[in-house]
Parts: structure tokens; sequence; C-alpha cells
């Protein structure tokens, strides 16, 4: 079985991502071929400083060792390392009804929540499909919330089968149902973005 992931390093992490995504995913590294990425491409809709996301990034990876991630089991990398998933989101979304990014519930929440309605923002779930499809991935740990992406993946990849032949796998949602959502101090999902979360090596107050 393949298993993949990814993490955007838009900021200091927090205990939502470490019970949402990184602990599954270090649990799963003992039951198949495991690929972890650190999604500074999904980061640029939030983070525009360079410099601040060159170091995000390292610091995700650095957590993530630290958290117990073995080098010598699963694959970590950059996003962006890949070019090709940038070639595949192009092909994509030369498939992807206008009306399913629509529907897209992350898309709706950040434009509720006064983030700039960009090209990048609304297309995010196929960039999201290419980074899942490119690999092969047969199983996605993710939280409640992401459900839908790998939904809207497993739509793109079965247009694309039907329109150039069998290329994509249907990759399945792995979803923890003890953390399906992490809530933040404010009751709401735990998020860098809404403000509302404890840093995985905060200080103890």
């Amino acid at each position: 079985m393949r298993i993949l992931s990814g993490i955007q390093p838009s900021g200091v992490l927090h205990i939502g991502n470490y019970f949402g995504m990184m602990r599954p995913a270090i649990e799963l590294q003992k039951e198949g071929e495991t690929f972890y990425f650190i999604a500074d491409y999904h980061a640029l809709t939030s983070v525009r400083d360079p410099k601040a996301l060159r170091e995000n990034s390292r610091r995700v990876a650095l957590d993530f060792l630290a958290c117990g991630l073995d080098p010598e089991r699963a694959a970590l990398f950059r996003q962006s390392d890949v070019p090709q998933v940038t070639e595949l989101a192009w092909i994509l979304s030369t498939v992807a009804p206008t009306g399913l990014l629509e529907r897209a519930h992350s898309y709706k929440d950040k434009l509720a929540r006064g983030l700039a309605p960009t090209v990048g923002l609304f297309s995010y779930p196929v960039l999201m499909a290419a980074d899942i499809l490119i690999y092969d991935s047969d199983a996605v740990p993710v939280g409640k919330d992401q459900k839908q992406h790998i939904e809207i993946a497993r739509d793109l990849a079965v247009k694309i089968n039907e329109t150039f032949g069998q290329v994509f796998k249907l990759p399945q949602p792995r979803i923890n149902p003890d953390t399906q959502v992490v809530p933040g101090l404010d009751g709401q999902k735990m998020s860098k973005s809404y403000r509302n979360n404890i840093d995985i090596f905060g200080d103890e107050k």
C-alpha cells in the first residue's frame, strides 16, 4: 500500500497538525510505502515572504523528525522539488468542472474569513489532486475537513481515466475517528489562519 499526505508550512505547527496529520502519518510508516511532503506551493496562498516560507519549510521538516518520522521508512520532501506536480495540476484543470471547485467547502470558508478570492485559492483542490494522484496513492490520511478534497481528487481521476484510458488509481481517505477535527481555543477547528492554535513545542503557558 502506498500512503501519501502533506502539510503546509504556513506557520508554526500546532497540536491540530500533530493529531490530525503528523501522528497518523508516523504511525502508518510501518504499513507500506509512505510519502510525506511539505506543501510549499499550497502555502503561497497565505505566505508571500520567501524567507519566511523557507524557514517554515525547514521547521516543518525538523518538527516532523522530532515527532518520530523515520527517514529510513518514509520519504519527506518539498512539494516544489517535484515540478511534475504542477504540470499534472494543469492537465487536471482541463477536465475540472468549475462547479466542482465552487462547491469546495474550504474555498468558501476562506472567502468568508476575508482571504482574497485568487485563482490559486480557487484551484487549490486541483493542485491537491495532482499531489495525490501523481504518486499512485492508495490511502491519504487526512482530517475530516479534508475529505472533500480527496473526493475531488477521485472525481478528477475518473474524468482522466474516462478520457484517456486507465491512468490513475482512486485513492481512499484515512480518517482517524478519534481526531476527525481538533478544536482550537475558540471551539472551532484549530487553524493557524483562525489564530486559535496551540503550538506543538510552545511553552507551558
